[in-house]
């Protein structure tokens, strides 16, 4: 059994936002049963468009909806090359297992390629997150990153939490190891959604991304509290209210 355990709390909030989110799902996933394959390509582009927008990315949900069509888009060649990437990401997540740091490696290798020095391969230096010019988390050493990378893995791989609750801890586990040297937040985001994936296969189609970016400031000022308490408990609750939210709004 891994030793390692994430600190975290299973509030009542946490409880009931687990119950509602099953409930809401029950009905999401009978309505859009009906709208499929179309409803389907709308929500992963706006997946994709907002988890890459909270990264600065430049291109809108109809350049991203181009991109998928196979059309040419008239961007920084940097932002049409991440948007193609994550097309590409989000279409292999099926075949990649939640809990195996090869998958993880090839998942980001997917998604950096043509962006950074070394895609798919933890980071060798050590890493600050600054915002605004201001140190907000200073990252594991780059010594320690396969260990912490390994034990949460273990720990996801054998945990019996819920698994809405297990993404939402791993996502701000993995977003303070800081495992790579760029990317982390996009693979944060995309690992969330395949861990919930395994557990709902509908859950691979809804767009969780728009609702944080339309809330980025608060996205990084949770995770910065988290940080100072140790204890990531806000940010599961931040999650679980975004995926209900999400839900809530696919059903209008």
């Amino acid at each position: 059994m891994s030793r390692y355990q994430p600190p975290f709390s299973i509030t009542p909030a946490i409880l009931n936002l687990v119950v509602e989110i099953g409930e809401l799902l029950g009905h999401w996933s009978a309505q859009t049963g009906r709208q499929s394959p179309l409803l389907r390509k709308e929500n992963r582009i706006r997946t994709i468009q907002a988890s890459l927008a909270i990264e600065h990315n430049s291109l809108t949900t109809g350049q991203v909806t181009a991109l998928v069509e196979g059309k040419r888009v008239l961007a920084p060649a940097k932002d049409i090359q991440e948007v193609r990437n994550a097309i590409l990401a989000y279409e292999r997540m099926p075949q990649w297992q939640r809990a195996d740091l090869s998958d993880l490696l090839s998942a980001h290798r997917t998604l950096m390629t043509g962006l950074v020095d070394y895609p798919g391969a933890l980071r060798q230096g050590d890493v600050g997150i600054y915002r605004d010019q201001q140190l907000i988390h200073m990252a594991p050493p780059a010594s320690q990153v396969p260990r912490l990378m390994n034990d949460l893995l273990a720990w996801l791989d054998q945990t019996d939490l819920h698994p809405l609750v297990a993404s939402s801890v791993f996502h701000y586990e993995f977003e303070f190891i800081h495992p790579f040297a760029d990317g982390n937040g996009r693979m944060g985001r995309l690992w969330q959604t395949l861990i919930l994936s395994k557990w709902r296969q509908e859950l691979a189609w809804l767009p969780v991304e728009t609702l944080i970016h339309n809330q980025q400031e608060r996205y990084y000022t949770i995770l910065g509290q988290c940080d100072k308490a140790s204890d990531c408990t806000p940010f599961v609750l931040f999650m679980l209210e975004n995926i209900a939210l999400a839900l809530k709004e696919g059903l209008e």
